[in-house]
């Protein structure tokens, strides 16, 4: 960092996330697993490299806790696996919950905030079973599992996600095919949106009632959608189907985290490829760190500026750590503008700690601040894990 600093204000969140399924390793309960192991019906593999071990964090998550408190973060956002602790319907696992109860513990004796999400990506196979969140009844399953996860361990919980990018899971699993269970069924989609819709709120309720005085939101996938010349219709479209029915339901939230990563660009017949001259990341995607600031001022304008905003990820998938370097240093000049204009962000977390298992793409994208040897599992932060520390210290950039 060079040259005048801007500060941001005193108390903004800071931190970093990670998620059970792409990290802990060992996860064959759930559906993520499931499929992961059954090739696609014309008999190709589904993803690039199954999970695995990941990064072996069930065992060392001390480590990991260890990289956060190095980083100076006041948070630490992670999730947890569903299928461990209730490994059947109705069966608790003590020993599961209390992993997760020392981690909490840890966290907060290091001085940072647990900020636990109740469901990232990965569901239960007994409940896949049964038909999963094309099934309503999950709703209720659901917000039975928060009520009681939250009860348990409440007393560590800081701030609580209750479902991680339900768009992501219902456009991907249930349109595209290309998360579990794999359909694409676009009467199936909107069902999936609506019990994804009904179980957050009956996750709030659940988590608000075990957990007093325990902050609870929605995190939601967010792309920058821009309209070219009569693709305004286009664009509009696509909100409405992949964010706006889910911003709708987060009215009387604590919080709204946004998620972003880049953008789209709309004309009249849909989505278009990717501009000449802008660099393109290994998921596909444009290198646009300007997204995160235009999406912020959206959710900002669809719930009317209700609901405080947090940047629960954000991040880059690349072997570039320069590139990610400047990537983190544009989208906080975004988000820096978004508090200037009065619109109320409280935090940013960068996705993701680790090179981890990237669902469908295996383990080729590499998103994290630490470098992670996929046999010895030992972690090697890299220059973007100091760079991002230092902003953290100063509270500026």
């Amino acid at each position: 960092m060079t040259g005048d600093l801007r500060a941001f204000p005193a108390g903004f969140d800071w931190g970093t996330a990670t998620a059970a399924h792409q990290i802990e390793g060992g996860n064959w309960n759930n559906d993520w697993w499931a499929f992961e192991h059954t090739p696609a019906p014309d008999g190709t593999n589904r993803v690039e490299a199954p999970s695995g071990d990941a990064c072996d964090s069930w065992n060392r998550w001390r480590d990991d806790v260890d990289l956060v408190a190095r980083l100076g973060l006041s948070s630490y956002r992670f999730s947890i696996e569903w299928s461990r602790i209730e490994p059947e319907p109705g069966q608790w696992s003590h020993a599961a919950i209390d992993h997760y109860r020392g981690q909490c513990e840890t966290l907060l004796a290091r001085g940072i905030d647990p900020v636990v999400t109740f469901h990232h990506f990965s569901t239960p196979r007994w409940l896949a079973a049964r038909g999963g969140w094309s099934d309503p009844p999950t709703a209720d399953a659901f917000a039975g599992f928060c009520r009681r996860a939250a009860t348990e361990l409440g007393p560590g919980i800081r701030r609580a996600c209750t479902i991680n990018e339900p768009n992501i899971v219902a456009l991907m699993g249930h349109l595209l095919g290309v998360f579990p269970p794999g359909h694409a069924d676009l009467d199936e989609f909107l069902r999936v949106t609506a019990v994804f819709n009904d179980a957050h709120r009956k996750a709030v309720d659940a988590i608000r009632a075990a957990a007093p005085g325990v902050p609870v939101g929605l995190t939601v996938s967010m792309t920058d959608y821009q309209a070219l010349s009569g693709g305004e219709a286009q664009r509009d479209e696509l909100r409405a189907t992949a964010e706006d029915a889910f911003l709708a339901v987060t009215e009387g939230d604590d919080f709204l985290g946004v998620q972003t990563y880049s953008r789209f660009r709309v004309d009249a017949n849909g989505i278009l490829g990717r501009e000449d001259g802008v660099p393109v990341l290994p998921m596909g995607y444009e290198y646009y760190p300007a997204s995160l600031g235009n999406t912020i001022r959206r959710a900002w304008e669809v719930t009317g500026g209700k609901v405080p905003l947090y940047v629960t990820e954000n991040g880059i998938g690349t072997d570039d750590d320069t590139q990610r370097i400047a990537y983190v240093d544009a989208a906080l000049d975004g988000v820096l503008d978004c508090i200037d204009e009065g619109i109320d962000v409280r935090g940013y977390t960068y996705w993701s700690l680790l090179d981890n298992f990237e669902w469908a793409f295996g383990y080729r994208p590499h998103f994290g601040l630490v470098a992670v040897d996929r046999t010895a599992f030992a972690r090697t932060p890299k220059p973007s894990f100091e760079h991002y520390a230092g902003i953290v210290r100063a509270n500026a950039h």
